[in-house]
């Protein structure tokens, strides 16, 4: 029987943690990729190492990258202000050039292990508007893939799998929780505290709240006490 070899993207969120369900479902061999790009906390990858545990993946490595040192983003520049209110147009929790990079190191390490299969949690639907999350830049990404690579090249037939990319936030939790997800121990939250408990003010959190409220499924985030 020939193993189906994937590399999952896991932030230590809800999106990312039940793509990993999804991938494992599908009857992967998982490898799980975090990355510490410079985030406001360590607390989603502190989540992403204990997910990679329950999910029992094959390996997870953590990369580090000093996406902090351009700044630009509320999410790796303290002097930026995690805002609280929705606004319009591509917000300031936006990465400069994010999923490219994350994407392009998956890639990397995918075409290492044999790996045909890379699994990203972006979402078109219930999200802040970010441009790396659209169908669009997926499609874009895996022809890149396949052109720029010597197992792409040679064989071809590198795929991203987007599974939640037309889903609400609701349908992603009780797609999550039918494949057992445990949703208390992921974290979301653009700044949570050093115990992973979640801000409840931030729109990452407000979506959260938001789809466990439409899924009617009893919200388990830990939120802060203030």
């Amino acid at each position: 029987m020939t193993i189906k070899k994937a590399v999952v993207l896991l932030s230590g969120g809800l999106d990312s943690a039940t793509v990993l369900a999804i991938a494992k479902e599908q009857g992967y061999e998982c490898y799980a990729l975090s990355f510490d790009y410079g985030q406001r906390h360590n607390s989603e990858l502190e989540a992403a190492s204990k997910l990679s545990k329950k999910f029992d993946v094959e390996e997870h490595k953590t990369i580090k990258l000093g996406m902090g040192e351009f700044g630009g983003s509320a999410l790796t520049d303290d002097d930026i202000d995690v805002p609280t209110e929705k606004a319009s147009g591509i917000p300031v929790t936006y990465v400069p050039a994010r999923n490219t990079v994350f994407l392009s190191i998956a890639l990397g390490w995918a075409e290492v292990l044999n790996a045909w299969d890379i699994f990203i949690g972006v979402n078109a639907v219930d999200y802040s508007g970010y441009p790396d999350c659209r169908p669009e830049f997926i499609s874009a990404f895996e022809k890149l893939a396949n052109l720029a690579t010597k197992a792409g090249v040679e064989k071809g037939g590198f795929r991203i799998h987007t599974p939640l990319i037309t889903l609400s936030k609701a349908q992603i939790i009780q797609k999550g929780s039918t494949l057992n997800v445990d949703y208390s121990a992921t974290v979301s939250c653009y700044q949570a505290n050093v115990k992973g408990e979640a801000c409840g003010e931030c729109e990452s959190c407000r979506l959260r709240q938001q789809g466990f409220e439409k899924a009617k499924i009893a919200d388990p985030t830990r939120y802060e006490v203030k």
